[in-house]
């Protein structure tokens, strides 16, 4: 079986979608705009137990996807879909000195991730998940 093209273009793909966030966000730097995009897929993980996690993951391109989830603790409590100002603070404190996620950057991330998958598989999945999920990557 040949390589799945996904893969085979996973480093291109995702190097254009850092560029988008980056455009849609303002910031300035590819790892400005890795943080963020960190920060809000691991804000979003905080609130998905493990079996909705790791069907999230499976509509990521590879390279989020393993960025959704590296780092994992599986036992960390799991935090619920609140205020987008609280998940928002949420994103912001990863890397605190070193993060420049502005108070868009969900909606940031969700647009320029949204320009970059199957948007009827994503909305699929969130749709399966639970509440506060889809609209937690509205854009």
């Amino acid at each position: 079986m040949p390589i799945p093209m996904d893969i085979q273009h996973a480093s291109k793909e995702f190097e254009a979608f850092l560029a988008d966030a980056r455009d849609r966000s303002g910031l300035a730097t590819r790892n400005q705009t890795y943080t963020m995009t960190q920060g809000v897929l691991q804000a979003f993980r905080r609130r998905l137990s493990v079996a909705d996690a790791i069907r999230f993951a499976g509509v990521l391109p590879p390279l989020i996807r393993a960025i959704f989830v590296a780092e994992w603790n599986p036992e960390e409590p799991q935090a619920s879909f609140g205020d987008r100002e609280s998940m928002i603070r949420d994103v912001q404190a990863l890397r605190r000195d070193h993060n420049f996620s502005p108070a868009t950057c969900i909606d940031d991330v969700a647009a320029a991730l949204r320009a970059h998958i199957d948007e009827r598989a994503f909305d699929r999945v969130l749709a399966a998940l639970p509440a506060g999920a889809a609209e937690f990557w509205r854009v």
